[in-house]
């Protein structure tokens, strides 16, 4: 395989070119109107039409990525690119805009390519970071937003678009010529993929995650070009140059988010994350004037982008055997997030002549996000110490108050020889050797409950009758408010010893 650097660069700059080319529509879409005539429900559904396929491709790239390597697809998808961006130069009508739109969606759908090969090349630890710098070619969009009015002014639309040829022929070149043709691959059938995940709740889950923070990215990158002119009413110059300080802001931030999951819990900053798109989605529904309004959008940035980097984290730590078809199904999901929203955005504005529900529904899902984050949290310490507990070489056994045996891990099955399901709800007494006393136990639970803990050795019987010693620490566990909950006791058979 070649130099992970030679690839980080050359996916991440192929990304800039195949997001510059998605968003061509939605930047010159105040110039398109003066040559062709369009509702306003027309060109909402023109402007969010690309990301259907941007969205709804990225499943299979990131499979045959998988398959086929970076430097095919990459290949692939800017040879196809060339027919819609010639076609839409040449457009006259709403039906043409619509089908060269959908299919320059492949510019979008680009993106599951470096977040299914990067990773083949870096330890884990640093995945975050690799795919945050990765997520920087999100600025792509910026590029179009802030240049293509510019050029459009000068040289008219059609032949800004026509420029983008010569990019995407110019960059694959460079991808046959620097595209590693080594990278490895893995043969495997996109059904039995689908099959091995689509049940896991976390899927859905890190996607509705990415549907939040990726989709108000995209959203707001389509939507605020024709929003900032209609409503504000500023110059299509103007409108570009702020949009582009949002998509500037945001992918900037990405690799930050990516670096602070590699170094933090990824759980605690998408607390963070989703509490400040509810405010902004707050902010962004009573907003009165520019100023409030753009301190709205510039914290959805902020926050979406530290999102975005932060959700790709978690998707190798969870899917490390399918991470190429995980990673398509989350970032189509992310996709279809910025589809909705404009179109949206429109039909609320022609039903109540404001903007307002739209926007608080924004903050309403990522409250909802906000409190699965939290319910996950918990969840993974939870998990994390039944592994600890299952994994260690003691027998560990859990009693209630009533000293009812509630669990045992897999080490005290092994020692006493009873499995779990003969124990629980039983006694520990089922395990006592005969050889103590009445007073040997008294002394043992007085200790327990003056100082919480008790350590000693102890003879016991195995289910066989087999008596045997132990060296044996039982525990109380207290609540918040003091009481004792469980026993825990932790044992080692030391029969054998000295």
């Amino acid at each position: 395989m070649k130099k992970p650097g030679i690839q980080l660069s050359l996916q991440t700059t192929s990304l800039i070119v195949g997001f510059m080319v998605w968003v061509l529509i939605s930047s010159l879409m105040p110039y398109i109107q003066k040559d062709i005539l369009l509702t306003p429900g027309q060109a909402s559904i023109v402007t969010a039409i690309p990301v259907i396929l941007g969205s709804l491709l990225r499943v299979p790239i990131g499979f045959y990525t998988d398959r086929y390597g970076a430097r095919a697809i990459f290949l692939i998808s800017f040879i196809i690119l060339l027919f819609p961006i010639f076609f839409i130069s040449i457009a006259n009508s709403f039906t043409d805009l619509v089908i060269g739109g959908l299919v320059l969606g492949i510019g979008g759908a680009t993106f599951s390519i470096g977040v299914t090969s990067l990773p083949k090349y870096f330890p884990k630890e640093k995945h975050g970071l690799v795919n945050g710098i990765y997520g920087v070619g999100n600025i792509g969009t910026a590029f179009t937003t802030f240049s293509a009015p510019m050029f459009a002014e000068a040289i008219g639309w059609q032949n800004t678009v026509r420029l983008y040829l010569i990019l995407i022929i110019v960059f694959s070149i460079f991808i046959f010529i620097l595209g590693d043709r080594k990278e490895s691959k893995k043969k495997k059938s996109m059904l039995l993929e689908i099959k091995s995940v689509y049940k896991n709740a976390t899927l859905w889950i890190l996607s509705l995650f990415y549907f939040i923070t990726f989709g108000a990215f995209v959203a707001f990158t389509v939507f605020l070009p024709s929003f900032l002119v209609s409503y504000f009413e500023l110059t299509p110059i103007d409108a570009g140059i702020r949009t582009a300080i949002f998509i500037i802001i945001a992918t900037l931030l990405r690799p930050i988010g990516g670096y602070l999951a590699d170094k933090f819990n990824a759980f605690i900053i998408l607390l963070f994350v989703f509490i400040g798109i509810t405010l902004s989605g707050i902010l962004l529904s009573f907003s009165p004037n520019i100023g409030w309004y753009t301190v709205g959008a510039l914290t959805v940035a902020v926050t979406a982008g530290i999102g975005n980097g932060t959700i790709f984290k978690l998707v190798p730590l969870y899917f490390s055997k399918q991470a190429g078809i995980v990673n398509g199904i989350i970032s189509a999901m992310g996709g279809l997030g910025g589809f909705f929203p404009p179109l949206l955005l429109t039909t609320v504005n022609n039903m109540t002549g404001q903007y307002a529900i739209a926007f608080m529904l924004m903050s309403e899902f990522a409250l909802v996000s906000f409190v699965i984050v939290i319910f996950m949290y918990y969840q993974d310490k939870l998990f994390i110490s039944e592994l600890i507990i299952k994994g260690t070489a003691e027998g560990v056994m859990v009693t209630d108050t009533d000293g009812k045996i509630i669990d045992v891990n897999p080490a005290f099955e092994k020692i006493t020889g009873y499995v779990k399901e003969e124990v629980v709800g039983k006694n520990p007494s089922i395990l006592s050797s005969g050889k103590h006393d009445a007073n040997f136990y008294k002394m043992m639970w007085k200790n327990i409950k003056t100082k919480g803990h008790w350590q000693g050795e102890i003879w016991n019987k195995r289910k066989d009758g087999q008596i045997y010693q132990e060296l044996l620490t039982i525990s109380a566990i207290r609540n918040n408010t003091g009481d004792i909950q469980y026993y825990v006791g932790i044992f080692n058979d030391v029969s054998n010893k000295g």
